[in-house]
């Protein structure tokens, strides 16, 4: 009786919803019921409703979107017999149908987000075998010794557990290249990478070919070992000493589970975040996907591989021969046809490892185009929404996570479909002001409020936005050369160790700047008119408001591409740590408070100290998270400042053997309930109108900056202010680096 009185009230509802979207009213009145809708999903998200509210907020708002959809269909497309017309304004609605399709099946996806079960602890006798693959392509020695740290940190029995490093920059095919640097340096990346195992008690890897890139790699591993279950992580991703233990039993539990999969946690900024001074401000650009749509993906049993941070079963993998290759994304496209033969995934929401995001804005926008052009290629030799074996909530999950990179083409026909109108007069939006306003704005309004009450604490309003905004100007080509050619792209490594030691522009930061202008020059033309054609004042004004609007986020995008020179090349953690520092022969009661890949800064008591110099090696002890011992770790002191009764002690660190880089794993690795503490600290909602008012600063902070940046002024003044976070962000800040300081105390 409960199941059909549940059923009858969705029908019900359902019905209203249907009889809101065809009911015809006169213009008035839909301004009203809009307005209305808005105020009652407003007053629903301030109270976060949660349960089976949620989907009346849901209801709420499709009502006001397919209201507008039926709106846009029937009314205001241009007649097919004016072409001019008609062309670019079937590509504008095709954009936005995009746009609700996408909103429907992100509220589909995570209409109810899974919560991540509790771990499953085992006992030593029934944990199984664990190979540990850890792939690297050209990656620097000092940060694979880092991750092989952290790897053999990891609380798992010894005798279960063997690591692996699959080494694809130093095969036969490169050591025998005909060109003679390029087998100089694979075969010198060889023996040190070698050594580097040897010392570490690993197992190094490498193959005859480089063949399928990262999956040929991986499938390598799989052919030279044995574990029940394979956990991957990638060169820059250092595991904390608990992730087997979180992981591995929920294999126990479930005979067909084939994958765990953990968050991406990324200890520096993205160079959005950098440039804009906003990593420690708003949640991370990446926690929308792992802290809301994965969750999502999980309750349909649709998360998928994401390359790294991931536990696998080695059975699971053996029945597709292994990983997949077919595609440039091979992490996605494994899921998918694992999923197609019935197995099952599970997401853990919680951080586990710790990695390193691309350092320029070049380097991002690489990374991004080979998640877009796997995915289309996933797209097109896949299909997910016809792949035999999926189950109808897993199409539709895979149908959203694939067809999401197709977002610059809406985004690129949203920013200059304003111009159309502006400098041709050509109508592909056929409505009047009035109209707009209680038609469109309206589902513009309430489109934001779903996104926040969705997302939340997980992704600030505009923020998406601008995102697409910058990633669109160079994805679209990349999508256009994979869709026409499916087998083009290649997998590239995106470097994640670069360093920016001088504030500079993007080498492909040009188009925005003429983006920018374009939308000056349209916005002047636009009020030009507005006073010229005052009988067309008011459709004149919807499109100087649009075109202002696109002005706004190209504005901010400037700021972007302006990249901030760092004096540290490395990002510093802030920790809370004892220790003891040696002096002198003697060891003075010292306190770790952050600590970088390269080194760390210490305070001890400035009465204890009586001779320390610049350059001064010495060492810093410590209780260790992995075995609870004291070790021993090398340092060399930097710089040194007086704070008052204590001194602030830059060191940095100086690694001998595989024991000491295991001492700096567990200094900056082992306590992933650091990571945590981290995302609690970001995970903020200012709410829409805060965040609006903010992005408005922020946007016009970063178009003074980026036109700095351009006219080659002095940038460090053009540094000096920036807007403040809105209510509720957190104001902490990373520490900076301690300015070197001479002399002897």
């Amino acid at each position: 009786m409960i199941k059909v009185g549940v059923f009858l009230c969705w029908l019900l509802s359902a019905l209203c919803v249907l009889l809101l979207t065809f009911m015809p009213i006169n213009l008035p009145t839909q301004l009203i019921l809009g307005v209305s809708l808005l105020i009652v999903v407003a007053i629903l998200k301030h109270l976060r409703v949660g349960g089976k509210w949620r989907l009346v907020v849901l209801a709420l708002g499709t009502s006001v979107v397919l209201r507008y959809v039926y709106w846009r269909t029937t009314q205001t497309l241009p007649p097919v017999n004016q072409l001019q017309n008609f062309i670019p304004g079937i590509m504008l609605y095709l954009a936005e149908m995009y746009s609700v399709m996408m909103l429907a099946l992100s509220m589909f996806v995570i209409s109810f987000p899974r919560v991540s079960p509790a771990a499953i602890k085992l006992q030593v006798a029934e944990m199984p075998a664990v190979d540990v693959f850890i792939p690297t392509y050209n990656e620097d020695s000092k940060l694979l010794a880092n991750t092989l740290g952290a790897a053999v940190n990891m609380d798992y029995p010894a005798d279960r557990l063997t690591i692996w490093l699959l080494d694809d920059g130093g095969t036969d095919q490169k050591c025998n290249s005909a060109n003679l640097l390029e087998s100089r340096r694979a075969t010198e990346r060889r023996a040190e990478l070698t050594k580097l195992c040897a010392d570490f008690g690993v197992n190094y890897l490498t193959r005859a070919r480089n063949e399928h890139a990262k999956a040929g790699n991986l499938n390598n591993g799989l052919a030279h070992s044995n574990g029940a279950l394979v956990a991957v992580f990638d060169a820059d991703h250092a595991p904390a000493r608990n992730f087997l233990t979180e992981t591995v039993g929920y294999f126990s539990d479930n005979a067909k589970l084939f994958l765990v999969q953990t968050p991406h946690f990324f200890i520096n900024p993205d160079p959005v975040e950098r440039n804009l001074r906003t990593f420690n401000q708003m949640p991370s650009e990446n926690e929308m996907f792992y802290g809301m749509i994965q969750r999502g993906l999980d309750k349909w049993n649709a998360a998928f591989f994401c390359g790294s941070a991931a536990l696998l079963s080695r059975e699971a993998l053996a029945t597709t021969n292994g990983f997949s290759g077919v595609s440039i994304t091979e992490d996605c496209e494994t899921a998918v046809n694992l999923h197609a033969q019935g197995w099952e995934s599970v997401y853990i929401d919680r951080p586990l490892i710790a990695g390193l995001q691309p350092a320029t804005f070049a380097s991002f926008i690489g990374q991004r185009s080979r998640w877009a052009q796997g995915m289309m290629q996933i797209l097109r030799y896949r299909f997910p929404p016809f792949l035999p074996g999926l189950t109808l909530p897993q199409r539709l999950c895979y149908m959203s996570s694939t067809l999401f990179w197709l977002f610059p083409f809406a985004r690129m026909t949203f920013l200059i479909a304003p111009l159309f109108y502006l400098f041709f007069d050509l109508q592909i939006f056929v409505a009047s002001g009035g109209e707009f306003l209680a038609y469109t704005l309206i589902y513009l309004c309430m489109n934001l409020m779903l996104q926040n009450y969705l997302y939340g604490a997980y992704r600030w309003p505009w923020i998406s936005e601008l995102y697409e905004y910058v990633q669109s100007v160079h994805l679209l080509p990349a999508i256009i050369s994979v869709i026409l050619n499916p087998s083009k792209p290649t997998f590239n490594v995106t470097a994640k160790d670069e360093s920016i030691l001088v504030s500079r522009l993007s080498e492909i930061a040009r188009p925005f700047f003429i983006i920018f202008v374009v939308l000056i020059i349209a916005l002047l033309y636009a009020a030009y008119r507005i006073y010229t054609e005052p009988y067309k004042a008011d459709v004149l004004l919807v499109v100087g408001g649009w075109t202002l609007l696109n002005l706004i986020m190209a504005g901010c995008a400037l700021g972007v591409v302006s990249e901030r020179g760092e004096r540290s090349s490395t990002v510093r953690v802030k920790v809370t740590r004892r220790c003891e520092m040696l002096i002198d022969d003697q060891w003075y009661a010292s306190t770790i408070n952050d600590v970088s890949a390269n080194g760390m800064h210490i305070t001890i008591y400035a009465g204890d100290v009586s001779s320390l110099s610049i350059g001064q090696e010495t060492s810093a002890r410590f209780i260790t998270h992995a075995e609870q011992q004291s070790g021993n770790l090398p340092i060399e002191i930097r710089n040194v400042k007086r704070e008052g009764d204590l001194l602030s002690v830059g060191c940095l660190y100086k690694p001998k053997n595989a024991a000491h880089h295991r001492l700096v794993a567990d200094l900056i690795f082992a306590n992933s309930a650091r990571w945590s503490e981290i995302q609690r600290e970001r995970r903020t909602n200012p709410g829409v109108l805060h965040a609006t008012i903010w992005f408005l600063a922020l946007s016009l902070y970063q178009t003074g900056r980026g036109l700095s940046y351009f006219l080659g002024l002095n940038k460090d003044k053009a540094e000096l202010k920036k807007p403040a976070a809105p209510a509720g962000a957190p104001t902490h800040s990373t520490p900076e680096t301690i300015a070197q300081k001479g002399g002897k105390i």
